[in-house]
C-alpha cells in the first residue's frame, strides 16, 4: 500500500467513527503546527539514557530481587504458540519487548490491577496476564484501532483465549480510553505505556498514569529515546528511574 493510499484509508477510517473524532483532530495538529514534538529533546535523552543504561537481566535482579533466567523456559509450549500465531498474522505491528522485565514487575508488586497503553500483536498483554491470572487480577489495555490495515482482529493475537477473561481491551486513543478504564479502577500495581510516542502525548499520560499508579508500583515506558519526555517528567517528579537497553532502544523503569 502506498504512503497516500495508506493516509487516505486513514482518513476514511476516522470518519466512519464519529467517537474518534476528537483524536483526528489532534492528529491534524500533531502533523502539522506540531510536526517538530516527536522529536522533542532526541538528542538530549540518548545522551543520558547511553550512559546510565544497563540491561534487562541487571534491572530484574536490581529493582526487584530476582533473575528473568527461567521464564522462558517457564513458559516455552505459551510463547511458542504466541510466536506461531505472530507468523501467521498476514498484519504488521510492533514485535516483543522486554518481556521479562513486564512480567517479573507484576511478580514484585503481586499485581491484581495493571494498565497498558498499546497492545499491538498482544506481546506485553501476554506477559502480564501470565502473572495476573495466577492471583485473578485485571490487566486493561488502551490501543488505537488500526484504521488503515484493516487489523482490528488481530490486536492481541498472541494472547490465548485461557488469559483472556482478565483482560479488558479499550480501543479508543488514550485520551478516551484512560478515563473510561478510570472509571472501572482508580489505582494500579504496574502501568506500562507504549502508545502515543509525541513529547506532548506522553507528557499527559505519564501524568494521569503516575499519579494512579500505587505506591510501590512500577511504571515502565518503552521507548524513552524518541523524545525528553521521560526524562523532563521524571526530572520535574524528581524520580531516580533505571533505564534498560534492549535491542537497541532504551526503557524506563522505577518503583514509585
Amino acid at each position: 500500500m502506498s504512503e497516500i493510499a495508506r493516509v487516505l484509508k486513514t482518513f476514511i477510517g476516522y470518519l466512519k467513527r464519529p467517537d474518534l473524532y476528537p483524536e483526528l483532530g489532534r492528529k491534524i495538529i500533531k502533523n502539522t503546527i506540531n510536526r517538530n514534538g516527536a522529536f522533542k529533546g532526541k538528542e538530549k535523552t540518548n545522551f543520558w539514557a547511553s550512559a546510565r543504561a544497563v540491561s534487562q537481566e541487571e534491572a530484574v535482579s536490581d529493582l526487584f530481587g530476582t533473575s528473568i533466567l527461567t521464564f522462558r523456559e517457564d513458559f516455552k509450549e505459551i510463547l511458542k504458540q504466541a510466536e506461531q500465531n505472530e507468523n501467521e498474522c498476514p498484519i504488521k505491528m510492533g514485535g516483543p519487548g522486554a518481556l521479562e522485565l513486564i512480567f517479573y514487575a507484576c511478580e514484585f508488586t503481586k499485581a491484581q490491577h495493571m494498565i497498558e497503553t498499546g497492545v499491538a500483536y498482544g506481546w506485553s498483554s501476554l506477559a502480564s496476564l501470565l502473572s495476573l491470572s495466577k492471583r485473578n487480577g485485571i490487566l486493561y489495555s488502551s490501543d488505537m484501532p488500526y484504521l488503515a490495515q484493516d487489523g482490528d482482529k488481530y490486536v492481541g493475537c498472541v494472547v490465548p483465549n485461557s488469559l483472556k477473561d482478565n483482560w479488558r481491551l479499550y480501543r479508543f486513543a488514550d485520551k478516551e480510553s484512560l478515563p473510561k478504564i478510570f472509571g472501572e479502577n482508580k489505582i494500579f500495581d504496574v502501568v506500562h505505556y507504549d502508545s502515543d510516542k509525541s513529547y506532548n502525548g506522553r507528557m499527559w499520560a505519564y501524568e494521569e498514569l503516575y499519579k494512579r499508579l500505587r505506591k510501590g508500583g512500577v511504571f515502565i515506558s518503552d521507548d524513552i529515546g524518541d523524545n525528553s519526555a521521560y526524562q523532563d517528567f521524571c526530572e520535574q517528579n524528581r524520580i531516580l528511574t533505571t533505564v534498560v537497553e534492549y535491542e537497541g532502544k532504551y526503557i524506563g523503569v522505577f518503583i514509585k
